[in-house]
């Protein structure tokens, strides 16, 4: 089958530069992306390519070229969906909150409500992918609701997880380690698997595009995203013994990525990971593994997500304790609210825990990030319902220039690791400071060394 029509449903972090990336690069297919976040879509096609509602960078030149094109950005879900012959999946999964599997287990009611749309609509017969990051046997579910319709459509089932770090999502869709494609043994679904095949080979490399079944596929993503989460708890367990002993957590992660067996990705001793993946996939194989009755396998992953809390405590507890144990009526600056650098995504940041942690603590909250908004900050805030949104809105500052956020400050508390915060004058920031002038820095970026002789305190993780 030559793919001719693409629709993608959800308009996220993962649907928006994917499919921007499949147009640019496949000018023969027309890609609609639909969502019914009328806001969303309107942003998408803000003709401003600073307004699209995702930053990474390299995204709103790709989006520019294509939109318009062969690139299109809709509400009206069913008309894409009936003219598309190959329907992404891209909905949020986000762990449950409510009945069997809370906080662990993959909430997917967005997915049910997708594949129920599907059927409706669908007249001929449709490829459908999960792009989705999803649990083992999701795509069993959605061929359940797709082949009982009773109107005789066909529907094959593919599961295509992504593999994006946000901050480099446009490198990794151009440059990917591997394109992952899961689907049935049947004639029909290697036929289906192909299609997609084909759709990626126009710019990857088909060495790097590799074919499974459906379950090897689902689980993959989780393992993959496991495993990263895994050697950053490592590396921060050992962040904690170094701090103790004595020893620098950078030359120990230095010695042992050497190691061509342990290699020295994912081992940045910090404040701890965020992000939209590794927590819930973790948490989302925790429960797969209690379901079956492995409570040895659940307990060994459900320790990544017990260091990487600990770490975000630890991080604001030896904030309070440094300040004379009361950060009480105390500016503290924070340099960075998304989760990591080249994002506006601040899902599962480390700053929001802390900041909680700190107001809990009566502490005054002002944030510097180049690429979040103060309504995003205060949303992240009070969707941990830890207090009313009143007294979030007191707590917190934003500003937009680092040197007005650190004015009159006791402390500052790097918890994003953007680039730029490296190139500050850091002796202004000194000089407008309350003194003793305290530096927490929680991403290991800025030079120690360089800070204590102009004056600061300096406390890196893990030295």
């Amino acid at each position: 089958m030559k793919i001719t029509k693409i629709c993608c449903i959800g308009a996220g972090y993962v649907g928006g530069p994917t499919m921007a990336v499949i147009a640019q690069k496949c000018p023969h297919i027309q890609v609609t992306v639909v969502d019914l976040n009328e806001q969303r879509i309107a942003d998408w096609n803000d003709p401003n390519p600073e307004n699209i509602p995702i930053y990474e960078p390299g995204l709103s030149e790709i989006v520019s070229e294509a939109r318009g094109r062969n690139l299109f950005f809709s509400t009206d879900v069913d008309k894409a969906i009936d003219e598309a012959q190959m329907i992404f999946i891209s909905v949020n999964t986000p762990t449950k909150t409510y009945g069997k599997g809370k906080g662990m287990a993959a909430d997917l009611k967005f997915i049910e409500l997708c594949a129920r749309q599907i059927a409706r609509v669908a007249k001929q017969n449709k490829i459908v992918v999960e792009k989705s990051t999803l649990p083992v046997r999701t795509a069993e579910a959605i061929k359940s609701i797709l082949d009982n319709t009773g109107n005789g459509v066909q529907f094959q089932i593919l599961s295509n997880p992504e593999f994006l770090a946000e901050g480099t999502a446009v490198t990794d869709l151009l440059n990917p380690d591997r394109i992952l494609i899961g689907g049935d043994t049947t004639p029909e679904g290697q036929e289906a698997i192909q299609a997609l095949v084909d759709v990626y080979a126009n710019w990857v490399n088909i060495d790097k595009i590799l074919t499974t079944n459906v379950w090897s596929s689902e689980l993959s993503k989780l393992t993959a995203n496991a495993f990263l989460a895994q050697r950053i708890s490592s590396i921060n367990a050992m962040s904690e013994l170094c701090e103790k002993t004595g020893a620098d957590v950078n030359e120990v992660a230095r010695a042992i990525g050497m190691d061509s067996r342990i290699g020295p990705k994912f081992l940045k001793a910090s404040v701890g990971f965020g992000g939209s993946c590794f927590q819930k996939d973790i948490l989302n194989l925790v429960y797969i593994a209690k379901s079956y009755g492995l409570n040895e396998v659940a307990d060994y992953w459900e320790q990544v997500i017990i260091m990487n809390d600990h770490q975000k405590r630890r991080f604001s507890n030896k904030i309070v304790q440094t300040l004379y144990n009361t950060v009480a009526d105390k500016k503290i600056t924070f340099l960075g609210w998304a989760f990591k650098k080249d994002t506006n995504d601040t899902r599962e940041s480390a700053a929001i825990y802390v900041a909680d942690d700190l107001i809990n603590e009566q502490a005054k909250i002002s944030v510097y990030d180049p690429k979040v908004s103060r309504n995003k900050m205060l949303s992240d805030l009070n969707y941990l319902e830890t207090r009313i949104e009143a007294e979030n809105s007191n707590a917190l500052n934003v500003f937009d220039n680092a040197y007005e956020a650190c004015k009159n400050s006791h402390a500052i508390a790097v918890l994003t690791e953007w680039d730029e915060f490296t190139t500050y004058d850091w002796k202004k920031i000194y000089d407008s400071m309350h003194k003793p002038a305290f530096v927490f820095d929680g991403r290991n970026i800025l030079n120690g060394k360089e800070l204590e002789s102009i004056g600061f305190v300096y406390n890196g993780i893990g030295s």
